[in-house]
């Protein structure tokens, strides 16, 4: 089981840091919303401003469980934000490239419209461990051991039907559920943005599907933090899938009904492996 601060922490100055990738965090290699936090990470090691505001990259290719480098520049920076370039590099080969704009405390307009989904709440919900007796349990990669999620409609994933290619589900990090660094915090989020539009992409298809669709990509617009929230609700919807491009959307939901964060991700099909 991996720790999410731990496991995606930097060390460096300067705009110069280097991050261990860690293995508990495996899905067809390092998972994407994973490696992005640790991009995320960097940015914030980078500037004396605590608001990660929004973050953007592309995947450039599949890291090993090994020591990554990053290095942020800075793109534009005033007394109230500053815009950041954040690249990974393993061993020279590129990993990944993000922009990330980060803000001090701004005053400004305020008003919230957005509606949670009419949703039991995570205290009314089982876990999955309660659902699946412990000799029907596996575990396919060591990544599904750091979350303890809560289903919504609880469909044994072998048995699953094709249906609306959409994912909710409330999602609750372990062995650590919250935390102080708003970095890590937002990163909560930008994982289950990355990482939860593939169980919706699923649910469209029988179980077996011939394809992986590993994102190509992911952004995430953070609207506000409420870092003593040890439960995140996961809202994901992939309506589109042609030319070998799957799209999709997620929004994060705080337990007392605020949109915490939301994004969205294109993934590129790729054929199974022994399929």
């Amino acid at each position: 089981m991996g720790d999410f601060a731990a496991d995606t922490a930097v060390e460096g100055d300067a705009g110069h840091y280097r991050a261990r990738l860690s293995r508990d965090w495996e899905i067809w290699g390092p998972n994407g919303g994973y490696v992005a936090a640790v991009a995320l990470r960097a940015a914030g090691a980078a500037t004396p401003f605590r608001h990660p505001a929004s973050f953007a990259c592309h995947f450039l290719g599949v890291a090993d469980f090994d020591v990554v480098d990053l290095q942020v520049t800075s793109l534009r920076a005033t007394k109230r934000a500053a815009s950041l370039r954040v690249s990974m590099t393993q061993m020279e080969r590129p990993i990944l490239e993000a922009v990330v704009w980060v803000i001090g405390e701004v005053a400004g307009l305020e008003h919230d419209t957005a509606r949670m989904p009419d949703v039991p709440l995570p205290t009314k919900l089982r876990s999955f461990e309660d659902l699946v007796p412990p000799e029907e349990r596996t575990v396919t990669y060591p990544f599904w051991q750091n979350l303890e999620g809560r289903p919504i409609d609880w469909i044994p994933w072998s048995q699953r039907q094709p249906g609306a290619p959409a994912w909710r589900e409330w999602y609750r990090f372990r062995p650590r559920a919250t935390f102080d660094d708003p970095f890590v915090d937002a990163g909560r989020a930008l994982l289950l943005i990355d990482t939860m539009l593939w169980p919706a992409v699923c649910r469209a298809y029988p179980p077996e599907t011939p394809y992986i669709a590993p994102s190509i990509d992911v952004t995430a617009h953070f609207h506000r933090a409420v870092p003593t929230c040890e439960w995140l609700l996961c809202d994901a919807v992939a309506p589109v899938a042609a030319h070998g491009l799957i799209s999709g959307r997620s929004d994060i939901w705080s337990a007392d009904g605020h949109l915490l964060a939301s994004g969205g991700a294109q993934m590129l099909c790729r054929p199974r492996p022994g399929a």
